[in-house]
């Protein structure tokens, strides 16, 4: 049997493949993200999230550790405990250069400093008061931000986030912050204490005038997914 290769009517034209990263830290119980000040165009001065070309030869995971390094100081596999290839966006008309398709990571992490580069600005922003943003990068955050919001209630996600002894009020606050809503303090102590997922350290946290409360651990850190869903 023979084989006929192809024919095309035009050259065939590879769209540019990028790397992006969105990269959440509560702070002061406000849900924040990354953005770099773009210092070129297109969108010269507009706050985007940190993003470049990933060149042939370059692994996207390993484009990711080295945008997030050269654009904002983050060493994303000390800096962050949790990440994930979010989704890859290819809308064809989302970068006025031409079709650039993005493979987006989300991580996450906890006091998380960032530096600017020679070039660009960095911060992190509350989620609730963005910039306005390069590209499709609002949606790109919107879409994040809803896989966290799901990750937290199958997952054991939040521990990312918190630091290693953390009392029940930490971690509502961090819930609360994640999903944007205020949950019932004894509803929540008495469902998230049924998921096994912490253990008490028979520490304390002394915190001014108040009764001393009780430091919890996570029992592991790595990513695990819950035997039912924490809603």
């Amino acid at each position: 049997m023979t084989h006929t290769r192809p024919t095309y009517s035009s050259p065939y034209i590879a769209p540019t493949l990028v790397v992006d990263a969105v990269l959440f830290q509560v702070v002061e119980d406000e849900l924040q993200v990354l953005l770099v000040k773009r210092s070129q165009d297109p969108y010269k001065n507009s706050w985007a999230l940190p993003g470049g070309y990933c060149p042939k030869g370059e692994t996207t995971r390993d484009a990711l550790q080295r945008i997030t390094s050269t654009k904002a100081g983050v060493n994303i596999n000390k800096d962050t405990s949790f990440v994930e290839q979010l989704y890859t966006f290819d809308t064809v008309a989302r970068d006025p250069r031409g079709h650039a398709v993005s493979v987006v990571y989300l991580a996450c992490g906890l006091s998380i400093s960032c530096h600017a580069s020679a070039t660009e600005e960095t911060g992190f922003f509350p989620i609730n008061d963005l910039p306005k943003l390069a590209y499709d990068h609002a949606d790109i955050i919107e879409y994040a931000h809803n896989r966290l919001k799901g990750k937290i209630t199958y997952t054991n996600a939040v521990y990312s986030m918190m630091p290693k002894l953390f009392t029940l009020t930490q971690l509502q606050s961090t819930y609360e912050a994640i999903l944007g809503t205020e949950l019932d303090k004894r509803n929540f102590r008495k469902k998230f204490l049924q998921l096994d997922l912490i253990s008490g350290t028979g520490k304390k946290l002394a915190d001014g005038a108040h009764r001393p409360a009780q430091l919890f651990k996570f029992n592991q850190q790595k990513l695990q997914t819950l035997t039912r869903n924490f809603e």
